[in-house]
Formats: structure tokens, sequence, C-alpha cells
């Protein structure tokens, strides 16, 4: 069993699964606009985000990481729209893994599972925070991803150097979810070593822990530019109109 074996928990016990919406970044991409409260259809994108976590039946909490300066607002939201599974909204740090370890901090200490996720991807689907919550469960670390469509070159000096096999590579998603204790101590020791990790998949696999990839979506997609604003609306209108 291996490192897995010193956080199972029991197989009878359902875990409670605490999430982490990471929300604290600086936007540099979105050409003054600030992602996490720029108007999606007509929510926040960052509403939308937690309105996703708030009808999923598998969650039982969620902490909000933001920064110092959005806490007022961030916390107004929640009261506004009855988001009544946000328990904390806590500052978060310099880096994105200081604002992850922030909200580790404050999740419910017997949590059995615990899911990280950007705060701007918005449109996250019931499906996939079913799938990928049932499957951490019985693997210990599970994240969606799907399948790299274009083609991928290895440059040298702004020059092509080869074609990548791409059948092999996936862009991964969030929500990435976790037994508690396994994030807990791979975070940790991420921070320890120094190691400023994007991704929370690996910090789990800097300890020799294998994550299982399950079925992501490209609605599933992270606003970082105004484009993604426009592609986001698309894809709401699409799925009110029943064409998603």
């Amino acid at each position: 069993m291996g490192l897995l074996s010193l956080f199972r928990r029991k197989k009878e016990e359902p875990p409670t699964c605490s999430v982490v919406i990471v929300a604290a970044g600086s936007a540099q991409r979105m050409e003054g606009i600030d992602k996490v409260l720029a108007p999606l259809g007509e929510l926040p994108v960052l509403v939308h985000t937690l309105y996703a976590f708030q009808d999923c039946p598998a969650v039982d909490e969620v902490v909000v990481v933001t920064r110092e300066d959005l806490l007022v607002e961030v916390g107004r939201l929640c009261k506004a729209f009855n988001l009544d599974k946000v328990r904390k909204v806590v500052v978060g740090g310099q880096e994105r893994i200081h604002s992850v370890q922030a909200g580790l901090e404050e999740v419910d200490p017997e949590a059995g599972l615990i899911a990280i996720h950007d705060g701007a991807r918005p449109l996250v689907s019931q499906e996939i925070l079913r799938d990928v919550v049932a499957r951490a469960s019985l693997t210990g670390a599970a994240a969606p991803a799907v399948a790299l469509v274009d083609t991928i070159k290895r440059t040298e000096n702004g020059q092509t150097a080869e074609t990548v096999d791409r059948s092999q590579l996936w862009a991964v998603q969030t929500p990435q979810v976790f037994e508690a204790g396994l994030i807990k101590a791979a975070t940790k020791k991420a921070l320890e070593d120094g190691e400023l990790l994007t991704d929370d998949c690996g910090s789990v696999e800097r300890l020799g822990m294998r994550v299982t990839l399950t079925q992501g979506s490209r609605e599933n997609l992270k606003i970082t530019t105004p484009l993604d604003l426009i592609l986001g609306e698309a894809i709401l209108q699409a799925r009110g109109e029943g064409l998603l």
C-alpha cells in the first residue's frame, strides 16, 4: 500500500469533503479586470464557482482564500447569495501555494478529503465534482483532466526542436481532491523545500504518490484573459438553451 496506507480511512465511513477555493490571484492577464468579481451572465465569476460547490451533496464546507483587499467584498457576496457552505473567508499569500496552505489551515480538522479549486473556474459541472470526489475517496488523490488536441512542440531559442507525442499528455484541471492528511503533508513539505508549485497534484507527486485522472471538460475553463469571459458567456448561453 505504501504512502497511501497512512492516509486511508475506513471504507465503511463516507469521508467528509472540505473545499479550499483559491481566489487570491493578481489577475495580471485580465487587463485591469478583477477576474473573480467580473460579471459572467448575471453573477460574478466567484459566485458561479461557489454555487457549484454549494449545490454538490458531496461537499460539507467551503473555505475561500482571497486577497486582503477583496476580503470584505467576498464575505458580502457569500451572505448576499446565501452561500452557507462557506464557513470562512481568509487572506491568501504571495504565491498560490501560500494561499493553499492558508486554506488548509482553516478546514475542518475532521475532514477526510480536501478539494482545492481555482476560484476562476466558474463552470465546473456536478458530474465532474461527483466523479473526482468519488475517485479520490478510493485512491487518495484525483483530478479532472482533458486530452490535448493541439500539436505540441518543444522549442529551443524560439525555434522548434521536436514534436512531442500528445497521446500521453493531458491538461489537468481543478478541483483536485486528496485525502486530507496527504495534501497537508505534501504542501507543508513543498513549502519547506522552497517549491512554489502552481499545481497541487505536483505536491503529492513529489512524495511518490500518483494521482488518478478523471474525465474533465473543456467547459471547465479557467478565466485567465478577457477572451475567457466571452467563452464563458457562450457556454452559459448554450447551457441555458439546452445545447450543452
